[in-house]
């Protein structure tokens, strides 16, 4: 049986590698058409030239919008080879980049949430066509991002069997790049903390905590023996200034801080979002630490992966491409156990993070967002609500757990 099905499958490929690469060239051209600035990716190649020249990384203002560095000064070492290529050629390389490397998210995603192995090419395709225009992802392409790329260094490092003696490179190399992946290794610690009591043994979770660790100081200290002042500077002050990275009001800004401060018509929702995000931080990661323990990898990673950006003091919307993951998990898991409830779920969550509803709401120049109505912020709150709607059920999955 498993061979027909291999057999079957390998027969669709043809047409769902011809529709992803009818999917990709339309994206291509509509990007053209659009004419895309690729703002992000002219600042990477900022910061190389800048470390390249020996200049102040953290004084650069760069670009029409003069957008700062916000980076560990690790990513800026990253960056310099950017400045080998003349402009066309690095958008375009990094179009096709990422476009593969949405292919290998989709794959990875795929196997965390259980795709049996015969079926994998032929779905990878056809949700690769389908996930490139939903909002996160043709946001990440549109300026030229990192957040694939992180993905895939996480979801790669998490996919690997426990105890693998790489297991924990990913995640450290993707934190040394940008903070926010740093939560996975707490993730891991706890979850590996929490097994050793349960079971008084040494577990594979803390091991892949502690070379994540690892792995982050030495790309970090790699960075402060190549560029000392910019590191300190970084690592003592640039690293507290949330307000570099931009406002927090604006609708973009897909955070629990966010929501604050457009819900409160405040720039700076200061307290209060302290609070709340301390509280969801910890529930977060409780559950997560809970779906581990149960043995779902997947549901485990993707709470771990919302929090970290409802907790962030900035999610802009295309750090959400791990919405990908999240809607196959919901899917799959409708798929294997049905309810209208959990098809809707899937649907609703799907349409979210299509719709660019978040666009539809007064934004941009003047601080338009501090004045939105009650519905124009639910409509720029819907990704922060659908992922606390993600840890929700989350919750009531734990609570069932232990009264079973």
């Amino acid at each position: 049986m498993t061979v027909i099905a291999f057999a079957a499958a390998r027969r669709r490929v043809p047409l769902a590698a011809g529709a992803c690469l009818l999917s990709f060239t339309a994206f291509w051209l509509a990007q053209r058409a659009a004419d895309v600035s690729m703002i992000d990716l002219m600042v990477y190649r900022a910061e190389g030239a800048t470390v390249r020249a020996g200049g102040d990384l953290y004084a650069l203002r760069t670009t029409e919008a003069r957008l700062p560095t916000t980076y560990p000064p690790f990513a800026a070492l990253l960056f310099t080879p950017l400045t080998l290529l003349d402009i066309p050629d690095m958008r375009t390389l990094a179009t096709l980049g990422n476009l593969l490397l949405l292919v290998a998210f989709v794959s990875l995603s795929l196997r965390f949430v259980g795709e049996a192995r015969h079926a994998r090419v032929e779905n990878t395709l056809w949700v690769s066509a389908l996930a490139v225009w939903c909002e996160p992802v043709w946001t990440t392409l549109r300026y030229g991002q990192v957040n694939l790329l992180l993905a895939v260094l996480v979801l790669w490092d998490l996919s690997r069997r426990p105890g693998h003696r790489w297991a924990g490179l990913g995640i450290g190399v993707a934190a040394a790049i940008k903070l926010t992946p740093a939560l996975f290794a707490v993730f891991l610690l706890l979850t590996g903390g929490a097994e050793a009591l349960r079971r008084g043994v040494w577990r594979p979770a803390v091991r892949h905590a502690c070379v994540a660790a690892v792995s982050f100081a030495g790309a970090t200290l790699l960075a402060a023996a190549v560029l000392p002042y910019d590191s300190w500077r970084f690592w003592t002050r640039m690293v507290f200034d949330a307000g570099r990275v931009g406002l927090a009001e604006d609708t973009a800004n897909q955070s629990l801080r966010g929501v604050l401060a457009r819900l409160l018509h405040t720039p700076e929702p200061g307290a209060w979002w302290a609070a709340v995000a301390a509280a969801c931080c910890a529930l977060g990661l409780a559950v997560a630490v809970a779906a581990a323990l149960r043995g779902e990898r997947a549901r485990a990673a993707l709470c771990c992966a919302a929090t970290a950006l409802l907790v962030s003091p900035v999610s802009w919307s295309h750090h959400w491409v791990w919405c990908v993951p999240m809607v196959l998990l919901m899917g799959a898991e409708a798929a294997r156990r049905g309810g209208w409830a959990r098809w809707a779920a899937t649907g609703a969550a799907s349409l979210v993070f299509c719709s660019y509803a978040l666009w539809w709401v007064p934004h941009g120049a003047g601080r338009l967002e501090l004045g939105q109505n009650y519905g124009q912020m639910m409509l720029s709150a819907l990704y922060v609500v659908t992922a606390l709607g993600f840890l929700l059920v989350g919750v009531m999955r734990w609570r069932t757990s232990r009264t079973a």
